[in-house]
């Protein structure tokens, strides 16, 4: 039996987790969790899997908390300090980090210093911090697991193949709820406009990403540090169907392609389970009923922010870092109601060309960066609102 950390359990990567912990049966114990706000969401999860300690970001949860599992003996850390806590133990066999955005990186760093393995449905860890995370990786030994369906797809499709003879690997998105939308249009986006994804149930941070294909732009980004590709052998294409979740192509010009339905209990189940493919209850895949499949070049002119994130990774250095930051914070104005969503890849552009720039920033250095792109992008005035 291995041992398990869930960071995020009450977001949707968390809660999928453990319905795949639930379908594994005795091969994972629970050790812990962590939740931002929900602390009696926590609770519910902490009085079912009994880990030995759970985080609560959220102060003002914690007296409730401590009440509910003083009976139990559970351990109760608080805050960030807790998190990084909990991301520290070297006496876990896999941790899976399901945090959102920035907030994600230390912890992912923080276990891979400390040998442990990492389940990672934070791509925003290895965009911020992919050169430092691989030369801590080849220190302590730690591996890192993707989770998101278009890296897992790829990680499959390379299963048994040798790195120099891809010619490629093709990123599948669908296109989100504005593939089509007229341009004219996109003045008046709103959040629950934004919200309405047409295939995957997410949060609202990454929900967002795919109404403006950043989360595309940063999957580009991880899938270079995850698989030791340069970026012009990382390619999109809008796929509306999200049924082909990535694919490799090969110098002989073969293809191989990964498919399942929309549904991230598959690739969180293989990451902690690979090379196996273990039997589960889910729904499958259906081709008949599916009929045909569809792909699309990406639209830049709608879709900016692929060419941003491209850009940064060309340019190295503290550009991803900053890319991500400005893009996470523009979302949650755009999302409040502040800016608008044309002003994200604006606010964020801007954002680049006026950081300091530094080739090979330490992890200081980066923290430093996330202050202060944090604090200019709420400088910056809306154009559309």
């Amino acid at each position: 039996m291995k041992k398990i950390s869930i960071l995020g359990s009450t977001g949707s990567i968390g809660i999928n987790t453990l319905n795949v912990i639930d379908n594994l049966g005795d091969k994972y114990k629970v050790f812990g969790l962590s939740a931002n706000k929900n602390g009696k969401l926590l609770v519910e999860q902490a009085k079912k899997y009994r880990p030995e300690s759970v985080v609560i970001i959220d102060t003002d949860a914690v007296d409730f908390i401590k009440s509910e599992l003083k009976e139990i003996g559970i351990t109760v850390l608080v805050g960030r300090e807790g998190l990084l806590e909990l991301a520290s133990r070297d006496d876990i066999d896999i941790m899976v980090n399901g945090l959102v955005g920035s907030s994600g990186m230390e912890p992912t760093l923080n276990a891979v210093k400390a040998g442990v393995d990492v389940a990672l449905s934070n791509k925003e860890s290895l965009v911020m911090a992919g050169e430092i995370i691989e030369r801590e990786k080849s220190v302590s030994g730690a591996k890192i697991f993707p989770v998101d369906s278009e890296h897992s797809a790829i990680w499959q499709c390379l299963t048994g193949e040798t790195l120099e003879d891809v010619e490629r690997i093709i990123l599948t998105g669908s296109g989100g709820p504005f593939r089509t939308l007229d341009l004219n249009r996109f003045k008046d986006v709103i959040p629950a406009d934004a919200l309405k994804h047409p295939n995957w149930k997410m949060g609202n941070k990454i929900t967002i990403d795919s109404a403006t294909m950043m989360n595309k732009g940063l999957e580009v980004i991880e899938a270079h540090w995850l698989f030791g590709l340069s970026i012009e052998k990382i390619d999109i294409v809008v796929h509306p169907e999200s049924i082909i979740h990535s694919m490799v192509e090969f110098k002989d010009k073969s293809v191989k392609a990964q498919l399942g339905v929309p549904d991230m209990k598959i690739p969180i189940q293989y990451a902690l389970t690979h090379p196996r493919h273990i039997t589960a209850a889910w729904q499958g895949l259906d081709l008949i009923e599916i009929e045909s499949l569809t792909f699309q070049a990406p639209d830049l002119n709608r879709f900016p922010c692929i060419g941003l994130a491209y850009n940064a990774m060309k340019q190295g250095g503290t550009n991803s870092a900053v890319l991500n930051v400005a893009n996470e914070q523009a979302v949650y104005r755009f999302l409040d109601g502040e800016i608008g969503f044309l002003d994200i890849p604006e606010i964020i552009e801007k954002t680049c060309e006026n950081h300091e720039w530094i080739e090979h920033p330490s992890v200081e250095e980066i923290l430093s960066l996330e202050n202060w792109a944090s604090n200019f992008v709420k400088s910056i005035e809306s154009r559309y609102i």
